[in-house]
């Protein structure tokens, strides 16, 4: 039989999660998400990815502000589900709440847990410079992805990838791994594997003191912390424009065999020295401005040594 599940989640990423399990006509009892907030043209208010998603379906959405209260518990346990499945959600659940589902509550993290533990694990994993990563299915218990792990698939960071494009590719290979793990428990044959000890970091939130980029660092380093915030929320130095300073995130590069003080610009390619080698700038996006090709903003902006990105 079919479970009937509990879907929790908010962002793109955790769409196809949703979709997968619809797919495989498990009962969708409910789908949790955060509630709408400001945006756009005229700051009105607008429903989470997953919100449009389920409303398409035809799914009950409820977007409490918090699973703490006595409330909160009778409604979740009202739903008489079977198990939860949780995909970037973005709000803690109580031992109360994960103690209503008679099968649990599984969630799908970004990361190959004990490894990047935490709010940020793709950006780290690219940040830190990893060689690979990928996602598992974790039963939750009342620590921070502490819990025991399911299924696990993995897949490779190379350093052309951004953090959109690694979630992209994370995205589907999540949601085939949650519906084949949901399949297996409808089955009654999951089996658990307690985390391992060894090896536990945590992706810490990322804060807007780490987001300028400092020239002073390996090339390959400040490759890895360009592609790991972009396009949100974005590396960004201060190129001079025009005689004034303009904050500019860069979005994406690669690595260039040149050298020359950190900082500086070694040609009309936008190549900048870092403190070991060098990267060339190939897109980035003025404040106040779209993201636009390299070749794009220096057909509009020439730049040319000797010049300094601070």
């Amino acid at each position: 039989m079919p479970l009937r599940l509990i879907f929790m989640g908010t962002p793109d990423f955790a769409v196809p999660t949703l979709l997968e399990l619809v797919a495989h006509e498990h009962d969708i009892a409910a789908v949790y998400t955060r509630a709408p907030k400001p945006g756009g043209r005229g700051m009105k208010l607008q429903p989470s990815p997953v919100e449009r998603e389920a409303r398409r379906l035809g799914l009950a959405v409820l977007t409490p502000s918090s699973l703490k209260t006595s409330q909160a518990e009778a409604d979740f346990r009202a739903h008489l589900a079977d198990a939860a499945v949780v995909v970037a959600y973005g709000m803690i659940l109580p031992q109360a709440i994960l103690d209503t589902l008679p099968l649990g509550c599984f969630n799908l993290h970004g990361s190959l847990l004990p490894r990047w533990r935490g709010a940020a694990p793709i950006e780290r994993a690219i940040m830190a410079g990893d060689a690979e990563t990928g996602v598992m299915v974790m039963k939750m218990d009342a620590g921070l992805d502490t819990g025991d792990v399911a299924m696990t698939e993995r897949i490779g960071i190379s350093d052309a990838m951004t953090a959109a494009d690694l979630r992209d590719a994370l995205a589907p290979l999540g949601a085939n791994l949650m519906g084949r793990a949901m399949g297996v428990l409808e089955r009654e044959g999951l089996k658990l594997t307690p985390q391992s000890d060894q090896g536990t970091t945590y992706a810490a939130k990322i804060e807007k003191t780490e987001t300028r980029i400092d020239w002073n660092r390996p090339a390959h380093t400040v490759l890895r912390h360009i592609h790991a915030l972009s396009p949100f929320p974005g590396a960004w130095c201060e190129i001079e424009i025009e005689g004034e300073a303009s904050r500019t995130k860069i979005l994406r590069c690669e690595t260039a065999d040149d050298a020359g003080a950190p900082g500086d610009l070694l040609d009309d390619r936008l190549t900048v020295a870092c403190k070991d080698g060098a990267i060339r700038i190939l897109e980035l996006q003025r404040a106040g401005k779209a993201p636009m090709k390299a070749s794009e903003f220096l057909r509009g902006k020439p730049l040319k040594p000797p010049m300094r990105l601070t």
